[in-house]
């Protein structure tokens, strides 16, 4: 298979699509999705761009698909942003037309359950971007986070190296969208304690995959992942969402990815910050560094297994936790474990 090549980006003032190819939660909360709006418009320059399903909960799949292939098709539009996560995107991607994807290479924004997609893409030879969604992100309660949306803005409108840095304080706990009161509410922030490193000190390039730990899983269940010679020397980017998979889930996960011959494809491996709160389940501060610490001895035991002497970061804000930094799906990486720092290129 063929390196993924990078799409054109857009400039201030372009037109941009924004959908919902996995849950429509836009319509179920206008108040968070106007917000991000506004600030794409107001704090980026673009124009957005709704299609038919972008506010529609329970969309068919295959509507869902042609709103995904329609924002590709179209010539005026210049990136494609998605609004929010979901729990069904594998249901979707079988029903996109790969020709029209093909023929027209855009930039993609996604994480979560947008795994699917950017797999997808993947496997079609475009590079898209792990991170960005217009709820979360966006629409984040109180201001805009400046990591993330430094983060973001590189990404769209830049293509040359950026460095990842080391968040100085970080976040779980989300405001509340059912109470619109909540936007006006910074979210409450942590010290960060910066990365944790292991394994060989060596510098490794290469070009990323990964994804949604859970997400991954069922792709590897639907055989649509790259099979580990294709993988051979990319690094492997990884983290687990909002369900908060424990530490055994994550251990079989990894082990699977063992089993399947994907793990030792990976010279190095790149960990998000677990996500450790939810609103089903409000752990105490304790209790979430020890959720955090089971989750990393869970990796660390499956990589011994199935391969010991990979470069491994732990903690880097890439995931579901706030902020979020943007990662190149299928584009250059630089991990270098002797001076510690991680660079990609947009």
């Amino acid at each position: 298979m063929a390196l993924p090549a990078y799409p054109a980006k857009p400039k201030p003032g372009d037109r941009v699509a924004v959908v919902s190819p996995s849950a429509g939660l836009p319509g179920l909360f206008p108040h968070v999705h106007e917000l991000g709006l506004r600030r794409l418009r107001e704090e980026f320059g673009l124009v957005p761009v709704e299609y038919p399903t972008t506010r529609q909960t329970r969309a068919d799949p295959r509507d869902r698909a042609r709103d995904l292939t329609a924002a590709f098709a179209d010539p005026t539009i210049t990136a494609v942003l998605a609004t929010v996560g979901g729990d069904d995107l594998i249901t979707v991607t079988p029903h996109l037309d790969d020709a029209v994807l093909r023929a027209n290479p855009k930039p993609y924004f996604g994480y979560s359950d947008h795994t699917n997609v950017l797999n997808h893409l993947y496997r079609l030879g475009m590079v898209a971007y792990h991170g960005g969604s217009v709820l979360v992100h966006l629409g984040r309660p109180g201001a805009p986070h400046p990591l993330t949306f430094d983060s973001l803005r590189a990404a769209l409108f830049t293509s040359g190296w950026y460095e990842l840095t080391p968040a100085p304080e970080w976040g779980d706990e989300p405001g509340d969208w059912r109470d619109p009161s909540t936007l006006a509410v910074a979210p409450p922030m942590r010290p960060g304690e910066g990365w944790r490193w292991r394994g060989p000190s060596t510098v490794v390039e290469g070009r990323t995959w990964g994804g949604c730990l859970e997400i991954l899983h069922w792709l590897m269940a639907a055989d649509r992942v790259p099979s580990a010679a294709e993988l051979a020397g990319s690094v492997l980017v990884v983290e687990t969402s909002n369900e908060m998979p424990g530490a055994q889930e994550v251990f079989r996960i990894m082990r699977n990815m063992g089993e399947r011959g994907l793990l030792a494809a990976f010279p190095a491996i790149v960990v998000g910050r677990p996500k450790a709160w939810d609103f089903e389940r409000p752990l105490p501060v304790p209790e979430r560094l020890a959720w955090a610490a089971a989750q990393r001895g869970a990796i660390t035991r499956a990589l011994a297994a199935y391969h010991p002497d990979p470069v491994v970061v732990f903690d880097v804000d890439l995931g579901h936790t706030d902020p979020q930094l943007i990662v190149p799906y299928g584009g250059e990486i630089v991990v270098d474990a002797v001076e510690r720092r991680i660079m990609v290129r947009y």
